[in-house]
């Protein structure tokens, strides 16, 4: 039968120390069990590790040859575990990152860099789609996500407020004129979203109210980029998250539309599977972009956001 453990313990103790009474005070036990432990080890091992007199206490012969294994094995021990903990407490090793491909080339991407500089001691792989990837089945460590999440066994932190806003190109609002409320935008060239399962774009009312607007038009596409190079180019209205948008609309490329109605805002969400103790890869990770892009976007700086901004496509 193998030694336990706390037997293995309390004899190095005993012997370092010369005494049971110091031995147990190092370990937090009573002396009474300290001495059972000693006991039991040699009668595990069968030969006595102890000469015990009224004045004095050392090792046997024996007892000193397994004292030098003992003390080895303790010190081997002892580093594996602050290498562990070292492991829990520094961000490090390979970290996954799904991310929606507009987004993550636009914002993420760039935001990258600054992080390995931070981390060194991390490998980052990032993976861009448009699909919800299953972190678990596929591996992934953290996603980066838009929108309202529904999947309750992942734990998700909101980074930052995503908003949308109904533009166009100057050059289209002279020619078709600028709407001035949803109903109108029936009247215009709308440049949609094919990946949307409903051509209607939603805004929200100084009262509250959901107003929903059947739109169509010459152009569709399933990437937001497209799209948005569409409306530059006098093609339509977009309607599109302003981190797409904002740049141009700070330097008047793009018009907002719709100013008296209010946006219907989703959000910027990191998401992860549900885990007692978040590594520290993750956990880095996520702080990270919840400086970056919290709690005010940079992309919405600059930007008339208050009256001037859309609804929800």
């Amino acid at each position: 039968m193998n030694p336990r453990f706390d037997c293995l313990q309390a004899f190095v103790r005993v012997a370092e120390s010369g005494s049971f009474s110091e031995a147990a005070r190092r370990l937090g036990l009573s002396k009474s069990m300290i001495s059972r432990q000693v006991s039991a080890l040699e009668s595990d091992l069968g030969v006595r590790l102890l000469h015990r007199t009224t004045r004095s206490l050392s090792p046997t012969e024996a007892g000193r040859a397994y004292l030098e294994r003992c003390q080895r094995i303790l010190a081997d021990l002892d580093e594996a575990n602050q290498l562990v903990s070292h492991l829990q407490s520094v961000p490090r090793g390979r970290l996954r990152v799904s991310a929606p491909m507009s987004f993550g080339i636009l914002h993420l991407g760039p935001a990258l860099a600054g992080f390995l500089d931070r981390y060194p001691e991390i490998e980052l792989e990032m993976g861009m789609t448009d699909r919800h990837v299953d972190l678990v089945d596929e591996g992934w460590d953290v996603a980066v996500r838009i929108g309202r999440l529904a999947d309750s066994s992942l734990i998700a932190r909101r980074l930052a407020s995503i908003r949308r806003i109904a533009a166009a190109a100057p050059g289209y609002l002279a020619t078709r004129g600028t709407p001035q409320t949803p109903v109108d935008l029936s009247g215009h060239d709308c440049l949609t979203h094919s990946g949307m399962v409903s051509s209607e774009w939603r805004f929200v009312g100084a009262d509250g109210q959901i107003l929903s607007q059947e739109v169509a038009g010459r152009f569709r596409a399933d990437n937001g980029d497209v799209l948005r190079l569409m409306a530059l180019a006098g093609q339509g209205i977009t309607m599109l998250p302003t981190f797409f948008l904002g740049d141009d609309l700070r330097a008047g490329r793009l018009v907002p539309l719709l100013g008296r109605f209010i946006p219907h805002d989703v959000s910027l969400n990191a998401v992860y599977p549900h885990a007692r103790h978040l590594s520290p890869k993750v956990r880095a990770f996520v702080d990270y972009l919840g400086g970056v892009f919290g709690p005010e976007p940079y992309w919405d700086r600059g930007v008339d956001l208050g009256d001037g901004v859309g609804g929800e496509a």
